[in-house]
């Protein structure tokens, strides 16, 4: 089986890449945790990308046990972003297959992974350089205002 990158990491000039709302990408970050947390994601951590890649400020990573779960979570963030921050993502990649799901709200990306798929592509690594925080059940200080 051969194993794709999703598309969305891939910085598009062309494309008019807007969001729909005006809450700040930590809050955003923020509101995200919340509804990982809620479908208990495993593995929560924070990347603050803003000095390292023009892909987005954010992102929030996390691992699902399961397809399923993958999906729970994916379903919780929108929803979640959708009323709480009048959010929708400007790009969904992943969604149908549940191994890797990107949701791109452009100054924010969330990955939803299965260990198997964060294991391959170990974004930790790639964006080493990336201040990076582990979410337990303190506050998370990369996102403090």
């Amino acid at each position: 089986m051969t194993v794709t990158e999703p598309s969305s990491l891939i910085p598009t000039p062309e494309l008019d890449k807007q969001r729909t709302g005006s809450v700040p990408a930590k809050v955003l970050a923020r509101e995200a945790i919340v509804a990982i947390q809620e479908k208990k994601a495993h593995d929560v951590v924070t990347m603050d990308m803003r000095a390292t890649s023009g892909l987005a400020d954010y992102f929030v990573l996390c691992s699902a046990t399961s397809d399923l779960q993958v999906k729970a979570i994916t379903e919780s963030v929108q929803t979640r972003l959708k009323h709480e921050c009048n959010e929708l993502p400007w790009h969904v990649e992943g969604a149908e297959h549940r191994q890797w799901v990107l949701l791109d709200y452009v100054d924010l990306v969330v990955h939803i992974f299965t260990p198997e798929r964060r294991a391959f592509y170990d974004l930790e690594r790639l964006w080493s350089d990336a201040p990076t925080e582990i979410v337990g059940d303190h506050p998370v200080t990369i996102l403090n205002p």
